[in-house]
Order: structure tokens, then C-alpha cells, then sequence
């Protein structure tokens, strides 16, 4: 049995499209509580993240939206999350919480003298700086934060930094020039959806959770909805298309909690304003059941 924390993070403060900030509602209504709970862990809803007023500043890039208000964001998630002892579950906002959870959770890591590990499922690598973004949506910026890139002084001053070869990213497939670059220098593993069609997700997935067991690491796994096919989970508002499958979503849930690795998770993006009868919210709490143990496909054996 599992002590499982519900924090919801109710943001779009780093999106373009409003919505996001229904998501920890949305996850409620779709029983992920009792989902986990039916599998034998112990739940308990937190509520939900109020972060302390933020007053509007200017960047010296004109496109970037809402600095202060993530900013803000970031530092309340970074303390909740530091201050929970159990497995925490962010309900999702937009993906710009990641600023806020991955560093705490790499901050608990050291405090145990263990490195932390990112299983990254994305469409995005989320790798801009404040300087680099265009579109000014700080939901693509998280990642490139909590592995101590340059141009966040606006920001929390990052309590860990978590080394990017401890980071395997998953579902790629919308990657800018800038992106690129910190990709190519930093060392990040990534394995986008051509190298998933061409290869699979087990094999590189298990090869990462080894690393993870001979670390003695935790891992933390961040799953946007943007990861899946929109065909599947359209309630997001940055759909790409050629995502995961359900299979493949649900075999790296199943194959991260054989491993007994994962410590913490984000489910984010969800938009509940743009979902078909909250099929995709449904999917969100069936993929969170895999990772805490539910099994998809009942696996009888028989009798000769």
C-alpha cells in the first residue's frame, strides 16, 4: 500500500488557451481517487494550490505571458511538494507546474542523498528559456528551468538541479530550433515517436529504469496529455498529431510500476473544456491506475 497525496494545481497561467485550471476538478469527478483507492492505497485529496498574489512585471522578450503569475505558481508548488511526505499526484494546470514539482521533487531526493530521474511523456521537450520561447507560453519552458538552464532569474532560485542524463523523454514530436540545441548539448535521452515506431518503448524504457535501480535514484514521471493521440485524449489544447497509442501509454505505466521506481507523478494539460464526455479524462485516471498497479488485460493462465 501506497500513502497517496492529491494536490490539485489549478494553472493555465503558462498556456495560451484557458482550461487547464478545470483540470484538478475534472480529475476528481473522474474518480481518481477511488481508482486508487480500489487498488489498496491510502488517498488523501490535499485540495488545491492557492499561490500568493503576483504582480506583473515585464522580460525583455515582449511575447512572454504571465511571468510573474508562474513564477508565483512555481515557488507554492515547490513547497507543497517539499512538504509531502507520501506519493504525490499533481493534478494539472498546464505543464509549467513541472517548474514547481520537478525541482521539489529532486530537493527530497538529495535530502536523501539519492539523485532523482524524469520519465518526460510529451510531445514537447518544454526546453525554452524565458529569451528563447515565440510564442511566450511558459508551459514549454519547465524542463529547461529544473535542469539549470540560464535565463530564469526571474524565477525561484532552483532549490536541485536535476542532471539532464538522468532525464528520458518520451513522445516527442514538436521540438523547436532552440530545443534542439539545449538537446544536442545538454545530454538529455530522448526517444521521440520515430525511434518508438521504429524500435518500441520497452526496451529503452527498461534500460532507463535500470539506471534508475543501480542510482538508487526516485523517479519522478510527468505525463501530458499531449503525449497520447489526440484521437484518443483531444482535451488538450496543444494537439499533435502520431501521439501514443493506449497500449503504449498503458505498457509504460505497467512497466514503471513493476519496476517499483516511481515516487511521484503529474498529470497535466488536461482541458475538460475541449474533452468528448471526459473520455479523456477517463484515460488520465485509467493511465495513473497502471503506473499504481492496475493491470489493463486480466493475464489468465491455463491449465494443461
Amino acid at each position: 500500500m501506497t500513502d497517496i497525496a492529491l494536490i490539485g494545481v489549478p494553472t493555465h497561467a503558462g498556456a495560451a488557451q484557458p482550461g487547464c485550471q478545470m483540470g484538478p476538478e475534472a480529475y476528481r469527478v473522474a474518480g481518481l481517487a477511488e481508482t486508487l483507492a480500489s487498488l489498496g492505497h491510502s488517498v488523501a485529496d490535499r485540495g488545491d494550490i492557492r499561490p500568493a498574489p503576483a504582480q506583473a512585471r515585464a522580460h525583455e522578450n515582449p511575447a512572454v505571458r504571465n511571468l510573474a503569475a508562474v513564477s508565483s505558481w512555481t515557488a507554492a508548488i515547490q513547497e507543497a511538494g517539499r512538504a509531502e511526505p507520501g506519493f504525490p499526484v499533481f493534478l494539472g494546470g498546464d505543464h509549467s507546474l513541472a517548474a514547481g514539482t520537478v525541482p521539489a521533487m529532486a530537493a527530497r531526493a538529495a535530502a536523501e542523498g539519492r539523485p532523482l530521474f524524469v520519465l518526460w511523456l510529451d510531445a514537447h521537450p518544454d526546453l525554452h528559456t524565458p529569451e528563447t520561447t515565440e510564442s511566450g507560453n511558459l508551459h514549454g519552458a519547465p524542463m529547461a528551468y529544473a535542469t539549470g538552464a540560464e535565463g530564469f532569474a526571474d524565477f525561484p532560485p532552483l532549490p536541485t538541479r536535476v542532471e539532464p542524463a538522468n532525464v528520458l523523454m518520451m513522445g516527442l514530436r514538436s521540438v523547436d530550433r532552440a530545443e534542439n540545441a539545449r538537446i544536442a548539448e545538454a545530454g538529455f535521452e530522448v526517444r521521440d515517436m520515430r525511434a518508438i515506431d521504429e524500435h518500441g518503448i520497452a526496451a529503452p524504457l527498461r534500460a532507463f529504469l535500470a539506471r534508475v535501480a543501480a542510482a538508487g535514484g526516485r523517479l519522478h514521471v510527468s505525463l501530458d496529455v499531449d503525449f497520447l493521440d489526440p484521437g484518443i485524449a483531444p482535451a488538450v489544447g496543444t494537439t499533435v498529431p502520431g501521439g501514443a497509442t493506449f497500449r503504449e501509454a498503458h505498457l509504460i505505466m505497467e512497466m514503471v510500476h513493476d519496476s517499483g521506481l516511481a515516487s511521484s507523478l503529474d498529470l497535466v494539460e488536461l482541458n475538460p473544456f475541449l474533452d468528448e464526455r471526459g473520455k479523456t479524462a477517463r484515460l488520465m485516471v485509467d493511465l495513473a491506475a497502471s503506473l499504481m498497479g492496475r493491470k489493463v488485460l486480466d493475464r489468465m493462465t491455463r491449465s494443461f
